[in-house]
């Protein structure tokens, strides 16, 4: 099982873009699924792989009748659309109000997202983009089903400050309770913090030691470069060579980081639509040069 919630709790941290990142570097195969209640937007950003725009009603919008029916993993491919670059997305809904067409379902997509790993036919890790996230998002029912939640922030003190409150809230929804450094819950909460590569080591260390010390049950996993040009580049927006932005290399970081320290868990898939590790020009390997998301 391998589902990969990324979230944050407030402004605008950059989820897409470092959920598109990971995902262009990760491992195995993978499915980025936009759950933003929200809305997605990678139909205004990306282009499909033939050259022309993503539908905007093959994804979420589409799969929400198909789940009220009841939800096989490998139904998720029927309303998954590949960019140009190969990465295959499962695209968001268009407006927030298209939500009420998925209530109730979450954890039927929480539970098929997590089992797509296990399928004997066209296996994958999905990492879902849940926007930003309160309380009372509905997104948040996809996490207890996550092998991960990893909360995106950036290093301004009051963004630190919302994480570490954010990061406290989920573990007491889905753990129970406060956790001590020797004592974490799972699914595992991670931060991934958006950060100047120069100072990202020293931020790390000590939102580190805030988030124990506080028992928030989560730690730092991880930095993302602040890199508006890489991300210009991911998004089609300007030419380059993507494989050596900041924002790549920092994401192809983080995802050898998780699989040395989770790989374990996340057994490599053996049935016939497995797909073994990837190298440099992984499932997204054809738009490294700089058309990952050729946009519009």
């Amino acid at each position: 099982m391998a589902l990969i919630a990324l979230a944050a709790d407030k402004g605008s941290p950059g989820v897409t873009t470092a959920a598109v990142a990971l995902a262009a570097v990760w491992p195995r195969r993978v499915l980025l699924a936009e759950t933003d209640p929200a809305g997605g937007d990678l139909v205004y950003r990306s282009a499909a792989a033939h050259g022309g725009p993503l539908n905007p009603n093959t994804g979420m919008l589409s799969i929400a009748a198909t789940a009220r029916r009841g939800l096989v993993p490998d139904q998720l491919w029927d309303h998954v659309q590949p960019l140009s670059g190969g990465l295959e997305v499962l695209v968001g809904l268009g407006i927030s109000e298209q939500a009420a067409g998925l209530a109730g379902l979450w954890p039927t997509l929480g539970r098929a997202f997590a089992s797509l790993a296990d399928s004997p036919n066209a296996s994958a890790d999905v990492i879902a983009d849940c926007g930003r996230v309160s309380g009372d998002s509905p997104a948040t029912e996809l996490f207890p089903h996550a092998a991960l939640v990893l909360l995106l922030s950036r290093t301004e003190p009051e963004a630190i400050a919302r994480v570490r409150d954010r990061a406290a809230a989920l573990s007491n929804k889905l753990h129970g309770g406060p956790r001590g450094a020797a004592s974490l819950g799972m699914p595992l909460i991670g931060v991934v913090l958006v950060a100047d590569p120069n100072s990202a080591a020293k931020l790390s260390g000590q939102v580190n030691d805030m988030l124990v010390h506080a028992q928030t049950g989560a730690r730092v996993v991880g930095t993302i470069a602040d890199d508006p040009a890489g991300a210009d580049q991911l998004a089609g927006r300007r030419r380059g060579r993507l494989e050596k932005s900041l924002l790549i290399r920092s994401a192809r970081k983080v995802t050898s980081d998780l699989y040395q320290q989770f790989g374990a868990a996340w057994s490599m898939p053996t049935g016939p639509g497995a797909a073994g590790p990837t190298g440099p020009t992984g499932p997204a390997g054809t738009g490294m040069s700089g058309h990952a998301g050729a946009g519009r």
